[in-house]
């Protein structure tokens, strides 16, 4: 079977996996949610997930301008080198939850 690109993959998917990777550091799902909601505008509780990521992030109601403060290696990728402005998108969500995931207060996490 082959690999599905993270862009087609339904943000359904993506989402409960990042909460995990809060949960089992002892992160709440309210705070993983107020982070994505603080870089892409939209209100989780009411959000569609069920569409792939390409959407979810290109489509983001009001994308964070502070995101771009947002530096360091998420996967071995350094985040504000990725040129490809969808994959810096995931790339910067996902760099919010591991640093949530490593104890940073949810304050500094949302610069």
């Amino acid at each position: 079977m082959p690999r599905q690109s993270i862009y087609d993959m339904h943000f359904s998917k993506v989402y409960p996996m990042l909460v995990q990777k809060a949960e089992r550091k002892g992160r709440t799902k309210g705070e993983v949610d107020a982070a994505i909601s603080w870089l892409t505008g939209y209100e989780m509780a009411s959000a569609d997930l069920d569409v792939p990521c390409r959407a979810f992030f290109g489509d983001a109601p009001a994308w964070n301008p502070r995101a771009e403060l947002i530096t360091g290696k998420v996967c071995g990728v350094q985040v504000e080198t990725i040129d490809d402005p969808l994959m810096k998108r995931i790339r910067q969500l996902d760099k919010l939850v591991d640093e949530l995931a490593k104890g940073k207060p949810l304050e500094k996490v949302m610069r």
